[in-house]
């Protein structure tokens, strides 16, 4: 009679073929347990009953939940695999939740700069410094990093630029991920930033202003690009000026959120918009 009254540790998952970065949902199905104790293997923990982990890296994890009810308790193990994402994405965290990002391969020498940065933690506590409703919201300036209120942003950088690299298949659509950059009196080669670097959110646009920007930017957009600017929005008078090199793929009300914070004369939001940047692998 002893052994029947101690609680049943017992759990599955939807057992999916599964790439980073991943939210599984758990399924409790243990008896006689009044409290539980999940660990994910990843370095999260949970007390809830049926709990969601969200995996942000490949890898083979082995998931415990520990059952208990008053002293007794029992444990059960299960692995689950994580394989690698098949896209090159980073995931940028905010007080108003995250932004999953695509970086282009088409764009080599820039997504390999972000990655390395990122991977260093080079952005991690950064602010998003200049933030303007309808437009778009910038950051990666180092200088930011533990910056008083009121000091002037936008200076900084890791001390070199990144070569341009213009693609016409990516434009500024609302969520682009673009290289801020010195003006062309002084930057003619359209040299980016080394670090910092701007998201879009703009509005939607009408099919005359993308005539309007087609003739003055010498682009043309494909029947495509002009349905996602009438439709989403963007920001079309800066392409082929400033390189495009990844999108917002989910968390673009993330962007909203920022953009619609309260700023100071310089665009910098009066309540610090901190960023944390890591590598999805």
């Amino acid at each position: 009679m002893f052994s029947c009254g101690r609680p049943i540790a017992r759990f599955t998952y939807h057992d999916l073929t599964r790439q980073a970065p991943d939210t599984v949902k758990f399924m409790n199905q243990s008896q006689r347990a009044e409290s539980y104790k999940w660990d994910f293997g990843d370095g999260q923990e949970s007390m809830e009953a049926e709990p969601t982990n969200r995996y942000t890296h490949s890898g083979n994890y082995v998931v415990r939940l520990t059952a208990m009810k008053g002293k007794k308790k029992r444990i059960m193990e299960k692995r689950i695999l994580i394989s690698p994402p098949d896209k090159c994405l980073v995931e940028i965290e905010t007080r108003f939740g995250n932004m999953l990002v695509e970086l282009y391969d088409e764009t080599p020498q820039h997504r390999d700069n972000f990655l390395k940065l990122a991977e260093e933690g080079y952005f991690d506590g950064m602010l998003f410094h200049r933030v303007i409703d309808g437009f778009m919201v910038q950051g990666g300036d180092p200088d930011s990093k533990n910056a008083p209120a009121g000091k002037a942003l936008g200076m900084g950088g890791p001390g070199y630029q990144v070569p341009a690299e213009f693609n016409p298949k990516y434009i500024h659509i609302k969520g682009a991920l673009a290289a801020a950059r010195q003006g062309d009196q002084v930057n003619p080669e359209k040299k980016s930033s080394g670090s910092q670097f701007y998201i879009v959110q703009g509005k939607p646009v009408s099919e005359s202003n993308l005539q309007i920007t087609e003739a003055r930017n010498g682009v043309q957009y494909t029947p495509e690009q002009k349905e996602e600017y009438m439709t989403i929005g963007g920001t079309p008078f800066l392409d082929q000026g400033y390189t495009v090199f990844g999108q917002v793929i989910e968390g673009l009300d993330v962007i909203d959120s920022i953009a619609t914070v309260k700023t100071d004369s310089r665009d910098r939001p009066l309540e610090d918009v901190a960023m944390k940047i890591r590598v999805i692998k």
